[in-house]
């Protein structure tokens, strides 16, 4: 009887599981892939600056690298671009970060050149919300901003 219970109990939990994700109705986030000229260096910089943790990737060809950055997102590094190419500030990635001031310090430990939103080197914007941002290049261009982690 115990089992029957058990599996009964198991059974509504697996369907009412299968039935949230059946009905959810918006699209989330998988990954972002960044066509990279050279895997290694941009690789560090996500690892050592951004402190994104690495996971599984399934190639295993040296041209991937795969970064979590989210429950069910992932931010894909792939080997193979020609050459960097300029980038927009306007399409960004964008991280969150406990301290921005604290982030300063590890970019300005590193020599890495930051701005505001405005383009003034070594400065952050104070967004209206209170929310403070800066904005840096890795090593192929893509633009990165690092914002306080208010939400």
């Amino acid at each position: 009887m115990k089992k029957t219970i058990l599996f009964f109990g198991l059974s509504i939990l697996c369907i009412g599981a299968f039935a949230q994700n059946a009905s959810r109705k918006t699209a989330i986030l998988n990954h972002v892939a960044l066509y990279v000229v050279n895997l290694e260096k941009s690789t560090a910089f996500y690892k050592d600056i951004i402190h994104l943790d690495t996971i599984p990737e399934p190639f295993h060809d040296g041209k991937h690298t795969w970064f979590k950055v989210g429950d069910h997102s992932h931010l894909h590094i792939i080997q193979g671009a020609s050459s960097v190419v300029p980038h927009d500030k306007n399409t960004h990635i964008c991280f969150s970060v406990p301290s921005v001031e604290e982030f300063i310090t590890i970019l300005r430990k590193n020599n890495l050149p930051f701005e505001n939103w405005a383009g003034e080197k070594n400065t952050f914007t104070l967004r209206v919300d209170g929310v403070k941002q800066v904005y840096l290049q890795d090593p192929d261009g893509f633009w990165v901003e690092v914002n306080d982690d208010k939400y």
